[in-house]
């Protein structure tokens, strides 16, 4: 069972931060954590795709798509990748689509927003690099807490 953000924040308030920016839960799961895994990319979810269709060991990939709501990062399909890959979640700076079926899955799924417009499959982008998203810094490899409340990470 996950942890309340609040509690934890209150137990570890200096080891952490929280995370400003306000996502939208839109998976099954409302409460997450993981290991973080990072995939940054503008309008171009190839990366994406590519990394939750390999073994996932409870880990939560966020994705830095720049904050951009003009094409979706994420869709049903490869949340569902996600889920038959063992992903414990899928946090989106930026728009996912196919809200109402990732809303099925077993999956902790947070965004800004949704748009039902493809984005691109070129594969640009990096993955496993420390991201920004709202001043605070994610990392691979270090944990991620997310659930109604919030996203902590640790510092």
């Amino acid at each position: 069972m996950t942890i309340a953000t609040a509690d934890l924040f209150d137990e570890r308030g200096d080891e952490l931060d929280s995370v400003a920016v306000q996502f939208h839960d839109f998976g099954g799961r409302t409460a997450f954590d993981g290991p973080v895994r990072t995939v940054q990319c503008h309008r171009d979810n190839a990366l994406v795709k590519e990394v939750l269709a390999t073994a996932g060991e409870d880990a939560v990939l966020v994705i830095d798509g720049g904050g951009s709501l003009e094409s979706a990062l994420v869709g049903d399909l490869i949340a569902a990748s996600a889920v038959a890959h063992g992903w414990s979640g899928i946090i989106v700076h930026g728009a996912i689509r196919d809200r109402d079926a990732i809303g099925r899955l077993p999956l902790g799924v947070k965004a800004l927003g949704s748009n039902p417009r493809k984005s691109a499959k070129d594969g640009a982008g990096e993955v496993d690099v420390p991201v920004e998203i709202g001043g605070v810094r994610f990392r691979p490899g270090a944990h991620v807490w997310a659930d109604a409340d919030g996203i902590l990470v640790e510092r």
